[in-house]
């Protein structure tokens, strides 16, 4: 996991306590492997080029690979559920999300929301690698420090299912799966250590700590696991301004040496950080890639790609651009797209039984008070004045720089105490939705939902404007400004016809603050104040752009 400033003590201890250019040679494939979406049969134009971040939404901690012709990503998703999602594309440029590596967070009663939280605990930095010899698609991640979990499938979008639980937590893992089929897991912060795993995958048979970060970098994490060209890489980064190699000629347990690959690089997003903690991939014709993310609050950490090369003694050097992480490369030369991705903006009408997977849950929904098909029917299944504690919280992530998000809601069939509505939901959030009381519906703005650096709640939310609430429909709308640096407002208004918007309350500004890790989502939810039994029907939802 990374950090938006460096911290010597490391992200574990913190939270336990509350360059130039270099002519490069193409090597052999490893044993793992904005622009305009090209259209099915279209290869990149000459000369086309790729705008930085590739993704401008927020998947942080990433890993990538390629199987084939495709490429795949994995991200952190923290509390939200169902967790680890798995992008998909054809030519590291345009991406869909394919499905989720962790269907449940069931590591606890805490992800639940039934009592107990687990914000900013769950699916932190984790690994995603494919076994060829069975062709299948692992995912391994700890959770909370305890133990570790392995999740496999043969087909990225799913099913996924658990195959293990590891005793030793391995943090900020990197999966290996080696050119002889045997399976090494590189881990940990500052002292770095690997682990060869049974042939299954089940468990662990050795563990060994290969290096220990030199005081002068001070912590060192992020482990993305490679080998290329019988070397061992072990990819590492500095939070949250650095990336380093370890390199290993005598096997995947060393000894080896260390080389620094970037250090306080100006990234391609203004205001934003420096690129870091991503991976290295190899195109089917021999060009390398990272794929790093860049810390871009309130936003999130926003995937950006850059060209790679290698030293003639086997070292990764990023191409750079004026001495920077450039804002534009030209385009990765791929093959001919078999299909179109999947826009990760749009319209949703819940037309299906099943949620898209651009959607997660704010920790575990209570599967019985949801369902789709027709419209999302949120019924209530929390009764608390908290939406922080209010269960079955949908969330979508925010397009960058700016993106409105526009829910249609049936609230016919609210009842009094009922509060149901769109949200800026983060550690400290405002929304636009409904109160009923006393059998009459009002629409209102909301802000001053906080939470402090435990994550407890510490405000509940005031009431800024309202205004009648007429029928039993009504389109509630929020613009989202998720520039860094910026003034970083969100915007409220609604509509009564489906047609003219009225602005409601005051701009809301988005906090900045890094240690929530995860940037600002929209958010969907109901909730009731008195008693269960109410519900609404979100009929459309649509995330668009200027």
């Amino acid at each position: 996991m990374s950090w938006t400033h460096h911290h010597p003590l490391g992200r574990r201890r913190a939270l336990a306590a509350a360059s130039g250019l270099a002519a490069g040679a193409f090597l052999p494939r490893t044993a793992r492997a904005a622009a305009s979406p090209l259209a099915p049969g279209t290869a990149p134009a000459p000369g086309a080029s790729y705008t930085n971040p590739v993704i401008w939404q927020d998947f942080a901690d990433i890993d990538v690979l390629r199987v084939g012709d495709t490429y795949y990503a994995s991200a952190s998703t923290m509390h939200y559920s169902p967790g680890a999602p798995v992008l998909r594309s054809y030519d590291l440029v345009n991406w869909e999300i394919a499905g989720h590596a962790v269907p449940v967070l069931d590591f606890g009663a805490k992800y639940d929301l039934n009592g107990a939280r687990g914000y900013v605990r769950g699916i932190w930095a984790s690994s995603l690698a494919y076994r060829p010899s069975n062709r299948t698609f692992y995912w391994l991640g700890q959770i909370d420090f305890a133990r570790t979990y392995v999740y496999t499938a043969t087909n990225a979008e799913g099913p996924w299912s658990r195959l293990t639980t590891i005793g030793t937590p391995y943090y900020d893992a990197g999966l290996l799966v080696d050119s002889d089929d045997s399976l090494y897991v590189a881990y940990g912060n500052t002292t770095i250590s690997v682990a060869q795993l049974s042939p299954d995958g089940r468990n662990q048979v050795r563990s060994q700590q290969v290096f220990t970060t030199p005081p002068s970098v001070g912590t060192l994490e992020g482990s993305r696991f490679y080998k290329i060209n019988g070397q061992y890489y072990i990819f590492l980064t500095r939070p949250a301004n650095g990336q380093y190699i370890l390199k290993s000629s005598s096997g995947p347990f060393g000894p080896y040496t260390m080389r620094q690959v970037l250090l306080d690089l100006r990234g391609p997003i203004p205001g934003g950080g420096v690129p870091h903690q991503g991976g290295l991939v190899r195109t089917q014709g021999g060009a390398w890639y990272y794929l790093a993310f860049v810390d871009a609050y309130p936003g999130g950490r926003m995937p950006a790609l850059a060209p790679v090369t290698w030293t003639a003694d086997g070292w990764p050097v990023v191409q750079l651009v004026n001495g920077a992480w450039g804002t534009s490369y030209p385009s990765p030369a791929v093959p001919a797209p078999p299909r179109q991705v999947t826009p990760m903006t749009g319209v949703d009408t819940f037309d299906g039984p099943a949620l898209k997977p651009r959607w997660e849950w704010n920790h575990n929904p209570d599967a019985t008070k949801w369902s789709a098909g027709g419209g999302l029917t949120l019924r209530t299944a929390t009764v608390t004045h908290d939406l922080y504690q209010a269960r079955n919280t949908l969330t979508h992530r925010i397009q960058g720089p700016t993106s409105t998000a526009t829910a249609e809601l049936d609230h016919s069939g609210m009842r009094d105490g009922d509060r149901a509505g769109l949200a800026l939901l983060r550690d400290s959030s405002a929304w636009i939705g409904l109160k009923r009381d006393g059998g009459v519906t009002r629409v209102v703005m909301v802000g001053g939902l906080t939470m402090d650096g435990n994550w407890n709640t510490t405000g509940t939310g005031t009431e800024l404007a309202s205004a009648p609430a007429p029928g039993g429909r009504i389109r509630l709308r929020v613009n989202a400004d998720i520039r860094p640096g910026g003034p970083r407002p969100g915007a409220f208004s609604y509509s009564t016809d489906g047609t003219s918007f009225t602005r409601l309350g005051p701009a809301f500004p988005m906090g900045d603050d890094w240690r929530f890790f995860m940037g600002y989502r929209f958010a969907l939810f109901n909730h009731a104040t008195q008693a269960l039994g109410g519900a609404v029907r979100v009929t459309r939802f649509e995330l668009s752009t200027p």
